[in-house]
């Protein structure tokens, strides 16, 4: 910069760290901030742009002695700085070194924990599936009128899921509610894989209403978990009404969704002209299947001796509008032999 006659700014050096620390590249942004760091007014934001970069590589140690550094050049230290600083310590696993840190915020300095210092042992004990420990921080919380955000109420109820304490989950979606915490769409995913994979299909569908009632959109994941799941217990009629009820609320299905629909039908007895007609409102769409979703259909329609059907399937796609859907009328010509190399793609449409 100065060889075009322009200073850099304390600004410029934040933002060079930024983008380094982004890309994991924290080993660079030390060098250069040891390098110039007599040049620059440092504040305490300068480093704990770095501290929180090397907290995001796990190095712990290096935090811990850019805090130190912090303290001895006498800038000031304040809850954001010490939140860094726990962060760093719990990703490198000195958990119990960061509960140290945490007490002596509080009596040497003098400053109270925030959401933020809280949530970092939360998502440390959610990570760790320690119930006990995240009840008690969560309490802890209450005590003394924090309130946590929606990412770190994310985490005990994905926690509460994952231990099947379902009754639990449902508990703290209304508590967040009561205190102003609008549960997202992720927050009602966890509790409805937990309906999907225990085949709970009154439940999910209840689910699915109360996101209506809170006015929580539904998406790709959600109406895929749910719509692979119906089609698997044979609720076709379900899966249908929640597919008529995507559009209504403002969601639009690709191809993954589509995928499940089509999958599921296949391997249904009497799911095959079900699945037709979905693989058919997709070329009219305009939206490409996959090449596996063509092949299995193909193959099931050819399996039930229902030749005709596969040529005006084929017919259709090679008068489509998108040539992309006009290339993969291929692996619909029942002329060809199957394409070897099948992709799976049960894992990404849900």
């Amino acid at each position: 910069m100065r060889r075009f006659g322009v200073s850099p700014t304390l600004h410029d050096l934040h933002f060079l760290f930024l983008s380094l620390c982004r890309y994991k590249l924290v080993s660079d942004a030390q060098a250069f901030f040891d390098k110039v760091k007599a040049d620059f007014s440092v504040t305490q934001k300068t480093y704990s742009i770095l501290m929180n970069g090397w907290a995001k590589v796990e190095d712990s140690k290096m935090a811990l002695n850019l805090f130190d550094e912090m303290r001895n050049r006498g800038l000031q230290v304040d809850v954001a700085a010490y939140n860094t600083l726990l962060a760093a310590l719990c990703s490198g696993k000195r958990v119990s070194e960061a509960y140290d840190r945490l007490l002596e915020m509080q009596k040497v300095y003098g400053l109270e924990p925030d959401a933020a210092s809280y949530s970092v042992f939360i998502r440390t004990a959610c990570d760790a599936k320690e119930l006990g420990t995240t009840v008690k921080l969560l309490d802890r919380m209450k005590r003394y009128s924090v309130a946590p955000n929606v990412y770190t109420y994310n985490c005990v109820v994905r926690l509460f899921c994952e231990m099947e304490k379902i009754d639990d989950a449902y508990e703290l979606l209304d508590e967040m509610l009561e205190r102003g915490v609008k549960p997202d769409v992720w927050s009602y995913n966890a509790v409805l894989a937990v309906h999907c994979k225990l085949k709970e299909v009154n439940k999910a569908l209840r689910l699915l209403s109360r996101m209506d009632r809170d006015s929580c959109l539904p998406e790709r994941h959600t109406y895929n978990m749910l719509l692979k799941m119906l089609v698997g217990v044979g609720r076709v009629d379900r899966a249908m009404e929640v597919w008529d009820g995507m559009e209504k609320r403002g969601f639009y299905p690709a191809a993954p969704s589509y995928s499940v629909m089509i999958h599921g039908l296949c391997r249904k007895k009497g799911g095959i002209e079900h699945a037709c007609r979905y693989f058919e409102m997709m070329v009219e769409e305009g939206i490409p299947p996959y090449q596996s979703t063509c092949e299995l259909l193909k193959d099931q329609l050819l399996h039930l001796g229902l030749k005709e059907k596969v040529d005006i399937l084929f017919d259709k796609m090679q008068r489509s509008s998108s040539c992309t859907i006009q290339e993969l009328s291929s692996a619909m010509d029942r002329r060809k032999k199957p394409y070897q190399d099948r992709k799976e793609i049960e894992e990404c449409t849900v």
